[in-house]
Parts: C-alpha cells; structure tokens; sequence
C-alpha cells in the first residue's frame, strides 16, 4: 500500500506513523531521511542537494523527486511505503504521480490527521524540554513526576522559543496556508481520508487501520 501521511505540526502524525509500520511492514519515509541517506550514499542527486542545503537555500523540485525517484526504488518499499513531508506542493504532487504512474503504481490514500487549531496550540504550547539530556514533557499530556523538573537528573525544565503561543499560532497558519491546497488537491483525485486526530491516539489508529482494511477488501 502507497500512502501519504499529512496533518498540522502536533496532530499526531509520529506517532500514527510508527503504528502504521508496525502493522503493515511497509517503511516511513520521511523528507529529511531521504535527504540524509542521498548524502550518506554520495549519489549524485545526494551531493546536488547537499550543495544547495550548504547555502540555506532550498532544494529544487527536480532534484527533490529525483532522490524521492531513489528512494521508492529501493527493495524495503516492495510492500509500500508512507511518505511523511511530501508532497508540500501541488507541482510536487503531480510529479510524485507521474513518478509513480512510471513504476506502475498509485498512491492508495493519502491520510490527513486533522485536528483543531486550539488543540493543537494547546498541544505545542505545553512542550517542555530538558536543556541537559534533551528530554522531552508535556503539561497536560505526559508531565515529569516532580512540576517544572526532569525526570531523569532534575534540571529545570524550558520552554523552547517556538513552543510560544503566539508562534505557535502563526506557524500553524503558515501551515494551513500550505497544506489547504495540496488536501483540495486529493480530495478531487479521491484519494483522501481524514481523520479526527482530537481522540485517543489507539481509536485514531483503529479509524486508519480500519481505513486501511479496505484496500485488502
């Protein structure tokens, strides 16, 4: 099965994704693992893009679909795959077809996690990290054992600058902004399945696991 995994930052996509894989053997791509293992292999395209990400600046399209290209011929997406930050584009989205349609495949449905905004502002905004060990809390949703304290050697915890509400919100507006497009984009093509992503992470697992079930019907 060829899926698509799409959803705001906080919604969940992670870890959906890692019982996603689990179930159904199939890897998870996501944009900046293809990137490093293009670089680690020295390919060409790798090294192209490497040039490009030296400077800050952004990898083009072709360069992007041609490691995208590199990365669905390899033997571990004989089953499938879940591509996790691509497409981000309407162009990049017809590519990946075209891309596809050459390998004689498709994309079988591309699964939107969507949850709303207060949510997921919520969600991001009680985020707090240990600046010693890296580890990582929520407020609500898995705070440490001692209020404001790291679990593992007791340093204070922070809050990281992106983890404010206000950039929070705007982040998720940019966001919004981009992904509108690509999700009028498949919906059209019918190739999508949203999910209400505001429920427990094992009933959101069970609707896309359900989903999924009708590919083999």
């Amino acid at each position: 099965m060829n899926l698509i995994l799409m959803g705001l930052p906080g919604a969940g996509k992670g870890t959906q994704a890692e019982k996603i894989v689990e179930k159904y053997d199939i890897p998870h791509i996501s944009t900046g693992d293809m990137f490093r293992l293009a670089i680690k292999e020295g390919t060409a395209l790798g090294k192209e893009a490497k040039s490009y990400m030296d400077k800050g600046e952004l990898v083009p399209d072709e360069v992007t679909i041609g490691i995208v290209r590199e990365r669905l011929s390899k033997p571990d997406t004989e089953k499938g795959f879940l591509l996790d930050g691509f497409p981000r584009t309407i162009a990049q989205a017809e590519a990946l077809e075209n891309l596809l349609g050459d390998m004689d495949e498709s994309i079988d449905y591309v699964l939107h996690i969507d949850v709303p905004k207060d949510k997921l502002v919520e969600r991001l905004t009680g985020r707090r990290i240990c600046p010693t060990c890296g580890a990582t809390y929520h407020v609500v949703f898995n705070p440490p054992k001692e209020e404001g304290k790291c679990d593992h050697d007791g340093a204070e915890l922070i809050q990281r600058e992106d983890d404010q509400p206000e950039t929070v919100r705007t982040r998720l507006e940019v966001n919004v902004e981009q992904a509108q497009p690509l999700l009028d984009f498949y919906r059209e093509k019918g190739y999508l399945a949203s999910f209400e992503g505001d429920k427990d992470i094992n009933d959101v697992f069970n609707d896309i696991d359900k989903k999924l079930g009708e590919l083999s019907e």
